[in-house]
């Protein structure tokens, strides 16, 4: 299937918010203004879905309702880009219901993360459409420490040209949905390598825990020739390094899996008490990993800032004493 990559965005450009996973009821009223008002300071107009307030008790809405402003924004025109309000538990309940063939006849940029890791994968694989694993409409509403993931947004979404990641000074795991000037930034001592090499693949993956749930489905993305970016949350909490670990061995018991060509890992949060001795351990204990690059501690995604990244667009990372990362940003 060929590979589509969508049209970048420009200054005047309508941005299209939906909620596929949780409900833009969950939202408070700060965090929504702070995010329209950076939006706008974009020269972005931004739309919303005609569901996305309705809340069930899971915090959704129903799957007809969610699907429909799926169609919606992918069919309408004037919609330059989509962008989901929060992550969740239930995008996986739509993939039976999505009519494919909308989002292949009217490519445009899709951005998300967590549980939108089974869009992000689903549309590349069933469409050839790059989606993009980013921040949500809700992540626009930090007040502080929002200039790194913003920076990002723009080389990834709103500029042409291939681009470098460095890493951030600092990062941080607060609640600051719940108090914006409560932040603690710690200091970032830089991406870990585990596993010298140099690669060059197309991006898959996101949050890995939800991608695995993609497994033995027709909307698996094909991991050959991949390089694989993972993160996961601290929904495990203290078992959270027992469940990246099972979580990876599925993916590497894959028959492709070997021909992936190399593995990111983001950066855990704190509670899930995953340090670098740990990580190593998991790692090092996979002779199926022993001749790939591994960098862990990279900025994405359940910490901040983040970066944005395009799920199918290509990548070429250096797992050395200055490791790089490099997204290809051209039409192949």
């Amino acid at each position: 299937m060929k590979t589509i990559f969508p049209k970048k965005l420009s200054e005047g450009d309508e941005i299209r918010v939906i909620a596929p996973s949780r409900s833009m009821a969950i939202i408070s009223e700060q965090l929504r203004n702070t995010a329209n008002k950076r939006f706008a300071d974009l020269g972005l107009k931004l739309s919303f879905g005609k569901n996305i307030r309705k809340r069930d008790v899971f915090l959704s809405s129903d799957i007809k309702d969610r699907v429909n402003d799926i169609h919606d924004a992918f069919s309408d025109s004037g919609v330059k880009a989509i962008i989901t309000v929060i992550g969740g538990f239930n995008s996986n309940q739509l993939l039976d219901y999505i009519d494919w063939q909308i989002i292949k006849n009217n490519p445009k940029i899709f951005c998300g993360y967590s549980d939108i890791t089974i869009l992000n994968n689903a549309i590349f694989q069933k469409t050839g459409l790059v989606t993009y694993y980013g921040p949500h409409y809700s992540t626009f509403g930090q007040e502080l420490y929002f200039d790194y993931t913003l920076d990002y947004f723009k080389k990834c979404l709103m500029e042409e040209n291939s681009f470098v990641v460095t890493p951030s000074k600092n990062w941080s795991d607060d609640e600051w949905y719940k108090n914006q000037k409560r932040r603690t930034p710690v200091k970032n001592t830089g991406w870990k390598v585990i596993n010298n090499g140099r690669a060059k693949g197309v991006v898959l993956g996101g949050n890995l825990c939800t991608f695995n749930l993609l497994q033995g489905t027709d909307y698996f993305p094909k991991i050959k020739n991949s390089i694989l970016f993972l993160e996961d949350d601290e929904f495990a909490g203290g078992y959270s390094a027992v469940e990246f670990d099972r979580n990876l061995q599925s993916i590497i018991h894959l028959p492709q899996f070997k021909e992936v060509k190399g593995i990111v890992i983001g950066r855990f949060q704190k509670a899930s008490k995953i340090n670098l001795v740990t990580m190593q351990k998991i790692i090092k204990s996979k002779k199926e990993l022993s001749k790939i690059p591994v960098i862990c501690d990279a900025d994405f995604e359940h910490t901040d800032p983040k970066i944005t990244f395009p799920i199918g667009g290509q990548v070429e990372i250096i797992a050395s004493k200055s490791p790089q990362i490099k997204f290809i940003n051209i039409d192949l």
